[in-house]
């Protein structure tokens, strides 16, 4: 599944500021698409509270960056960007995201942190004609019409890294996660690929172990099954609050010398700081890392910086990247820029400059192909960092 593709660099549409301008956004009219005004509402659905809090504001702060650094606008209108809740799931992104769609009227939609709460969300997609760009891990799903992601699928980091542990782990590797749709993909991409490679899992039965989601905060009881079955190294996914607990049990318990290698989201943004020595010398793959030496991420992070505490995520980025699709597929959609007519412009926007690096859509699944990076924790001046220490597979189908 990993291929090389060479890509060329294209510049962005608009220069990236280094200093943030705050501007507010404007207010369209009820309706989707653009008012009288030339104003066009979108919205973004996002977890503002329970497990993925962080992750739902990184999200949120990504895209308005990109807005705060461009005036306002997408495609040369002023937005009316509508938030809404997502939070735990499903069940509670189904209801906004009807809001969203059938009450506000949204000409698009963005955002959605959790893989269930997007495929709950598709149908209503294309119930409504409203193409979504979304901007966080999501499964493959049969009908990508109006799906677009600038994320990923959730089993790339897997399978991106599972080489690398192969050639780097000297015996059997233990694969734990949540046992949720995201934990399902997140440990199938690694555990197929790693498997079709000769790597073998510590496991007792030969399957991902698969802990109760959300209401696993205690994991000593797994790392006794972990120290039992011999792992020379661990891998695993879990982000947000779960992710804190995870590495700083992970680091007090009679595992804690069996190297660690997960998904980037174990480690990703505030949950570092909270994890603060525990997470020391854990390896990730990710598709960005703010140390990333392009001209985009300089601007990018220097405008994150100027406006937040700490460095931005892969969440913010991604976020922001499906602000840069909707400014160029807006800006494409001619004088009445319709749902339709965004949708099938990002359908043909080609390769996308970025902080991550040049990216574009997949034809057949509208994620990203795109290079992966190793990383590891680290120490950077006088804060912990994810260092991007190597370049793993380029990803995408």
């Amino acid at each position: 599944m990993p291929h090389t593709t060479p890509w060329r660099s294209r510049a962005l549409g608009a220069t990236l500021l280094a200093v943030v301008l705050t501007v507010g956004t404007a207010c369209g009219d009820d309706g989707s698409g653009p008012s009288a005004s030339g104003s066009i509402k979108i919205g973004l659905l996002a977890s503002l509270s329970g497990t993925y809090q962080a992750v739902g504001t990184e999200i949120r702060d990504g895209f308005q960056l990109y807005l705060d650094t461009h005036d306002g606008k997408l495609g040369g209108r002023k937005v009316d960007l509508v938030i809404a809740d997502e939070g735990n799931g499903a069940q509670t992104a189904v209801p906004a995201a009807t809001k969203l769609l059938k009450q506000d009227r949204v000409a698009a939609l963005t955002g959605i942190v959790g893989g269930g709460s997007v495929a709950g969300v598709t149908p209503l997609l294309n119930e409504t004609k409203v193409p979504l760009v979304g901007s966080n891990g999501r499964p493959e799903l049969k009908d990508v019409s109006r799906v677009w992601h600038t994320s990923y699928l959730s089993d790339e980091p897997g399978e991106a890294i599972a080489q690398h542990v192969r050639d780097n782990v000297q015996g059997s590797v233990y694969a734990i996660g949540p046992d949720y749709q995201g934990g399902w993909d997140e440990l199938r991409g690694f555990t197929d690929t790693f498997g079709k490679i000769g790597g073998k899992l510590a496991n007792a039965d030969g399957k991902t172990t698969f802990t109760p989601f959300p209401a696993t905060t205690n994991f000593t009881p797994y790392f006794a099954r972990i120290k039992a079955s011999g792992a020379a190294a661990v891998y695993t996914f879990y982000a947000g609050s779960a992710a804190v607990d995870f590495v700083k049990q992970y680091a007090q318990s009679e595992i804690k010398d069996v190297p660690l290698y997960a998904a980037g989201f174990l480690t990703e943004g505030g949950v570092l700081n909270a994890q603060g020595e525990a997470a020391r010398d854990i390896y990730s793959v990710l598709n960005y890392s703010p140390d990333l030496d392009n001209a985009e991420n300089r601007a990018f992070v220097a405008a994150w910086k100027a406006k937040h505490d700490g460095s931005p995520t892969t969440y913010a980025l991604a976020s922001y990247d499906a602000a840069a699709v909707l400014d160029r597929a807006i800006g494409a959609a001619g004088n009445d820029p319709t749902p339709e007519a965004i949708n099938t412009a990002i359908g043909q926007l080609g390769q996308i400059a970025s902080p991550r690096g040049t990216w574009q859509f997949s034809t057949t699944t509208h994620s990203p192909v795109q290079k992966w990076y190793l990383r590891q924790v680290r120490q950077d001046g006088r804060a912990l960092s994810n260092t991007v220490v190597g370049d793993l597979a380029t990803v995408g189908r």
